[in-house]
Formats: structure tokens, sequence, C-alpha cells
């Protein structure tokens, strides 16, 4: 479910060009992520934390806009390997003020692009794991 916002400004990142590992806490699920093979689920922007989370790993990371930035449902706070993603558009950050429990390390995972340079640890907050799911 993948799509395009016409109403913001698409970020500038820089896909991985090497395998890295991404582990989602407090779940402990960790993955390779092979540049090969992205995108793995076409939601959010390629390569992006929702699309390895959905596509790859399996993660239940709730994502109401269905990845196009519109909305603060697929906040994530990136714990290790911050400094490997692309940085935050002013649209992210506009987003991101609507989450709760906001800190310096948190992203949308719509939007946050490792570019493989490093792992990567990702929290997904209490508050935002969907539990629930529907069947494949």
């Amino acid at each position: 479910m993948a799509g395009v916002n016409p109403y913001i400004q698409p970020p500038d990142f820089e896909p991985p060009k090497q395998k890295y590992k991404i582990t989602f806490l407090p779940l402990g699920k960790t993955v390779e992520v092979d540049p090969a093979q992205i995108p793995y689920d076409r939601t959010g922007l390629p390569g992006s934390v929702l699309d390895i989370a959905l596509g790859l790993a399996d993660v239940p990371l709730d994502h109401s806009c269905g990845g196009v930035c519109a909305c603060s449902t697929c906040h994530v706070i990136v714990r290790k390997g911050l400094e490997s993603c692309n940085e935050p558009t002013e649209d992210e950050l506009d987003q991101l003020e609507e989450a709760r429990g906001l800190t310096t390390e948190s992203r949308l995972g719509c939007q946050c692009v490792p570019n493989g340079t490093c792992d990567v640890v990702v929290e997904i907050p209490g508050w935002n794991r969907n539990l629930v799911q529907e069947g494949h």
C-alpha cells in the first residue's frame, strides 16, 4: 500500500549499498537487510524502517497513512545507528510533533532510511505496537 504524499517535499536519502542488520525492540527481532532486495513491502520510502519492518521482519508497526508522512503512527526511536539514517525533513518533524513519547532519537518509520554503514537498533514505543493483526 505505497503511495506518495503530493503535499510534502520528498526527502533526500541514500539507499544502503551494503548489507547491515536491524533489530526491533522490544521484540528483540534482528534481520539482515540486503540492498538488492529493497523495496520489501513498498510501504514508506524504499528501504525505510517501516518498509523493512513490514516486508522483511514481519514486525507489526502501525502506519495509518500508508507510509506517506501524513501522520505519526509509525513513530520509532532509533536507539543505535541514527548517524546512518537520512536527516528528517521539516515535514517529518512537523508530523513527529504529534507523536507521544517524543525523544531526540525519534523518527517516522516511513521516512527513516538507514544507509547501511552500521547496524541499527529501533525501538517501537509501547503505545505504537499493533498487537492485533489480520491474517495474511
